[in-house]
């Protein structure tokens, strides 16, 4: 199951053709099959496309995210260098087969955070990091009906990762309430969304804890360097060709997406 149903997944992404769903003998049936099948597609990804891991993406942090995709709690995927782009960018709407936009808060670690066997607070989290940066994730997906495949097809996919568009690490960031940070997504000059950092399961820091303790739970660490967003700040957006995005986080920055 693990090596066909990833196999099926590379191949809809290269090919450029969706899946109505995964056959029965190669779709995972629980959040462990899920995540080997994802450990496998990224092995896969990166062979075809190049690049490396570079970090993680959470997806259903924001209760609408959750209540769309009827899912009781977050999930995760890996962040590829092949698919991350730094802001300002331009990118065609045929890499795609939708183009879900969602503005999100990231991290990226200054030091190693091996795993730990006591729970660690956000404020014990973010003595790690090196700053917080704006992004832009796009969500996409090889299934025709994403809403309905199910959680397991969904992580498999991992996570339903297009690409990360990420703007300027801030590093003077402790003193900044990003619970309380209003987000802005504009496109062709007329805001379209509002949220703020509080929809991030209460605060950014608390989606990034929730990661964490997930993966130490399984033995797996972080490494300097490595990145983290950490969810939608506002409702969802689906972008059309010609359209020019700025996703405005305030102080922490912004970015500049073209959908060509």
């Amino acid at each position: 199951m693990i090596e066909s149903g990833s196999q099926l997944l590379l191949e809809a992404r290269v090919n450029r053709e969706r899946l109505n769903e995964l056959p029965l003998d190669a779709r995972p049936t629980t959040p462990q099959e899920a995540y080997r099948c994802q450990a496998r597609l990224i092995e896969r990804l990166t062979k075809h496309y190049g690049g490396d891991v570079i970090g993680y993406k959470i997806a259903c942090t924001n209760a609408v995210a959750q209540r769309f995709l009827n899912m009781p709690e977050p999930f995760y995927g890996r962040l590829l260098s092949a698919s991350t782009f730094d802001s300002p960018t331009r990118l065609p709407r045929s890499d795609f087969f939708m183009r879900i936009i969602e503005s999100e808060f990231g991290f990226r670690f200054a030091r190693d955070l091996p795993p730990s066997m006591q729970p660690l607070e956000p404020e014990q989290i973010a003595d790690a990091l090196a700053g917080v940066l704006p992004g832009i994730e796009i969500v996409d997906s090889r299934f025709t009906s994403w809403t309905t495949v199910g959680t397991p097809s969904l992580i498999a996919d991992n996570a339903c990762h297009g690409a990360w568009v990420k703007g300027a690490l801030k590093t003077d960031w402790r003193g900044l309430d990003l619970a309380a940070q209003a987000v802005t997504l504009n496109v062709n000059g007329r805001i379209v969304q509002r949220g703020a950092g509080s929809a991030v399961l209460g605060h950014p820091l608390n989606a990034l804890q929730w990661l964490v303790h997930r993966l130490h739970a399984q033995g797996i660490g972080f490494t300097a360097g490595q990145y983290v967003t950490t969810g939608v700040t506002t409702d969802i957006y689906d972008a059309q060709a010609g359209d020019h995005i700025i996703a405005d986080f305030g102080p922490v920055g912004s970015i500049d997406l073209a959908v060509g």
